[in-house]
């Protein structure tokens, strides 16, 4: 059923398509700015700000993070641009490259590799023995390698980017991302950490 033409607003204004509400219109504009008005003073209403209760699985970090300058601050933000910038590249077991995939070392050895021309370990039990000094997670500065496993076995590694965060290609089905060291499964396999830019 089409409207009779005399509830349009006239053609050639640019607004033809819109309903003209004739004597309607000063109701709705009293009854929009009554609904504004109630909307603004009962957010003025005071009372405590609540904020909402963590999802399940969010990280709540526990803990603050000292900002420690690494040695060779170009050559971290380097390495930290590149790693952030792969977040998203699909995991790959063996993988070395953005267009093959990464796993967690293959990550590692790309970004350093390509950015600084630094040949690193292979893998991740490699890596952690690699010359450098272990680093207390207190002492954690932007591209130092983060080691995880359980007992004396390292099986992961990711790269620190500051604020208790790490890059790193998690497992199979995933892709690289940013996780906390706080996050409950990483807190309770974090190893060590070595610190290769000197």
């Amino acid at each position: 059923m089409t409207p009779p033409r005399d509830r349009f607003l006239p053609p050639g204004d640019g607004a033809g398509h819109y309903r003209d509400f004739g004597a309607a219109t000063p109701i709705l504009r009293a009854a929009a700015l009554a609904l504004g008005a109630a909307l603004l003073l009962a957010a003025c209403g005071g009372g405590e700000v609540r904020r909402p209760a963590p999802t399940a699985g969010a990280v709540v970090p526990a803990r603050d993070w000292p900002v420690v300058a690494p040695r060779d601050p170009a050559a971290a933000n380097a390495v930290l641009m590149r790693a952030i910038g792969l977040v998203g590249t699909p995991y790959t077991y063996g993988g070395n490259t953005p267009e093959g995939g990464f796993d967690c070392s293959g990550l590692v050895n790309f970004v350093f590799r390509d950015m600084l021309d630094l040949r690193l370990p292979r893998s991740s039990r490699d890596l952690a023995t690699y010359q450098g000094p272990r680093i207390s997670p207190e002492q954690l500065a932007a591209a130092d390698l983060v080691f995880f496993g359980s007992g004396n076995q390292v099986t992961h590694v990711g790269i620190y980017v500051g604020e208790g965060r790490f890059v790193h290609a998690p497992s199979t089905g995933g892709t690289v991302r940013l996780d906390h060291l706080d996050g409950s499964y990483w807190k309770r396999h974090y190893s060590g950490a070595r610190r290769v830019l000197q």
